[in-house]
């Protein structure tokens, strides 16, 4: 088996996407497995229906929202880097990493903020820039399904709306989910250890 560095360069974009994404060498070389693994087909792109092989995915109530996340509006497909760009929402942060020229360097996709924005679209099903009552309403059914009445849906969705809802418009803007959700270790919950 090659060393590392001769295998990396068979990863499309490495060097690029280490530098973008903050993952390691061995970091892409398995993401790199993963998404070869994903298609089939080896046609160097994902399409939805290759995302079923993740069983993760596949018990994740809004697993078809994760999915989705990884295609831009009416894109069929996903390449490898795309793919990893989408996953570095999710690398864990680094505690003692340090950000040097963090001023002139765009914001990682792991960080707070970009976590939360991640999250946010998730739910802003038509991406207006507010999480209306109808789109609350729908992640809650896809999350809670048959577990609890619609009434208590209706509920749950009228009290979230009610706390996050600063500016009285009936729909929760990003700058108020970011507000709400000011005390969740979004870091933790939005993270997956890649080299498992």
């Amino acid at each position: 088996m090659g060393s590392s560095s001769s295998r990396l360069s068979n990863v499309p974009n490495s060097q690029e996407l280490m530098q973008e994404t903050g993952f390691s060498a061995a970091h892409l070389l398995r993401l790199y497995e993963r998404f070869q693994f994903l298609d089939k087909d080896n046609k160097g792109h994902l399409r939805s229906e290759d995302f079923e092989a993740v069983r993760e995915l596949s018990k994740n109530p809004i697993g078809d929202r994760i999915v989705e996340a990884f295609f831009l509006p009416g894109q069929e497909t996903v390449d490898f880097p795309s793919f990893v760009r989408v996953l570095a929402h999710f690398r864990p942060k680094e505690k003692n990493r340090s950000r040097e020229g963090a001023q002139q360097e765009p914001e990682p996709a792991n960080s707070r903020n970009q976590k939360l924005k991640f999250a946010f679209r998730l739910y802003d099903r038509d991406g207006d820039g507010k999480i209306s009552r109808v789109e609350l309403l729908q992640v809650l059914r896809e999350m809670l399904g048959m577990q609890v009445t619609e009434e208590q849906l209706e509920s749950i969705a009228e009290r979230a709306i009610q706390e996050a809802d600063l500016d009285k418009d009936d729909a929760i803007s990003f700058d108020e989910f970011r507000k709400s959700l000011e005390k969740v270790n979004i870091d933790h919950k939005m993270s997956i250890r890649f080299l498992k």
